[in-house]
């Protein structure tokens, strides 16, 4: 580590640009780096741009005046929302991995989210809790006495993609999470998909048109036999497992040891609107982001994202839903149930796809919450 005094502008820029580096990883050498380059960008811009210098919380709440967005929305990124009003008060500075939720996902520059003032130590990666592997144990993927690392190493001998769970992408992933949790469930969702049975033949890789037709079984009664049988004749293997606490997740996708994609669902928000959107939404990552040294992406999508494969795979679940021609032709914000029933007749998909998807388009989430199919996936899928 060789940091030298900043003594001009084009120090100062140098800084920052490596304080952004720096923000991206979590190893002791960096995080050490960094508290000593902070002080000295603090040290720099007291002396030099006494008057610029704006705090965290006047940098979040310009954006959030740019973007409309309320102080609840921040939750996913600062973590409760009595933290969320800490920080906007001023009276608590954000953590490193705070700054690095609002700069990744809101965009937020990293020079003004640092500021004048010191700010708390980075948070350490987890070990999973406790509480964490009881729930492994009570969804009967843990054996009684076996403990967490006994488990992590029979699930590497049994898929052997869990040893590649640490290179993963995580840029939609809530700031709270607690990612020893997070590998635990990812290694139990292997270990479930290895066991499914898959045709030496798929089809072929899924596409905009096996996503439509997937999302036209919502209508059906036997939709839940259907889905799984259409996915294992496309060679993509489906297992729901529910989150585990401390992990803030809707679903993933990933590859197991032979290679085969896996989908899978938390059914966190047990909604039929929420099930339809996150299983395209992770079709859509299957189908063209998994590959080389992508073996697992996670989504929480209650988080916002400014990643590029996020926003394609948002506007590839929302097309394959209600194609976006039909959308802008019948959709309005004066929308009465009426006019919500015949664009999904028009769509061929369950109401609650298009109540979900106006709900969150208008931010109004009050209107049309008995369509969504709240608690009715669940009984479904084990029905």
């Amino acid at each position: 580590m060789t940091i030298r005094p900043i003594r001009t502008d084009a120090d100062y820029d140098a800084a920052l640009d490596r304080a952004r580096e720096l923000m991206a990883r979590s190893d002791q050498r960096s995080i050490d780096e960094l508290d000593v380059l902070q002080m000295l960008i603090e040290r720099w811009e007291r002396t030099n741009h006494p008057i610029e210098a704006v705090t965290a919380a006047e940098a979040i709440r310009f954006r959030m005046a740019q973007t409309d967005m309320k102080p609840r929305e921040l939750i996913p990124y600062l973590g409760t929302k009595s933290r969320v009003s800490e920080i906007l008060s001023g009276q608590r500075q954000p953590t490193i991995d705070q700054i690095r939720a609002l700069h990744q996902h809101l965009g937020i520059p990293i020079a003004s989210l640092i500021g004048p003032i010191k700010h708390e130590p980075v948070m350490r990666p987890s070990i999973a809790s406790r509480a964490a592997v009881e729930k492994l144990k009570a969804l009967g993927v843990m054996e009684p006495r076996e403990d967490l690392p006994a488990f992590l190493a029979r699930a590497a001998r049994i898929a052997p993609a869990v040893a590649m769970l640490r290179k993963t992408r995580t840029d939609r992933t809530n700031a709270k999470t607690d990612f020893g949790a997070l590998e635990a469930w990812c290694a139990a969702v292997l270990v479930e998909a290895e066991a499914v049975q898959l045709p030496k033949t798929p089809r072929r890789v899924p596409g905009v048109e096996e996503a439509r037709r997937l999302a036209q079984m919502s209508v059906l009664p036997d939709w839940p036999s259907r889905v799984v049988r259409a996915l294992t004749e496309m060679g993509v293997v489906l297992v729901t497992l529910d989150h585990l606490p401390g992990t803030f997740l809707d679903g993933a996708a990933m590859r197991r040891g032979d290679g085969a994609p896996v989908i899978a669902l938390t059914l966190r928000h047990d909604r039929l609107d929420n099930f339809w959107f996150t299983l395209l939404h992770e079709l859509a990552h299957v189908s063209c982001h998994l590959g080389g040294e992508t073996t697992v992406i996670f989504d929480d999508l209650d988080v916002n994202s400014a990643d590029g494969i996020e926003a394609e795979a948002d506007d590839f679940a929302r097309n394959a839903l209600v194609p976006n021609d039909l959308w802008a032709r019948r959709v309005s914000s004066d929308m009465d149930v009426d006019g919500l029933m015949a664009v999904a007749m028009e769509a061929g998909v369950h109401p609650a796809v298009v109540a979900g998807r106006w709900r969150w388009e208008h931010s109004d989430y009050r209107r049309f919450s008995r369509l969504l199919g709240r608690g009715e996936v669940r009984v479904l899928l084990k029905g």
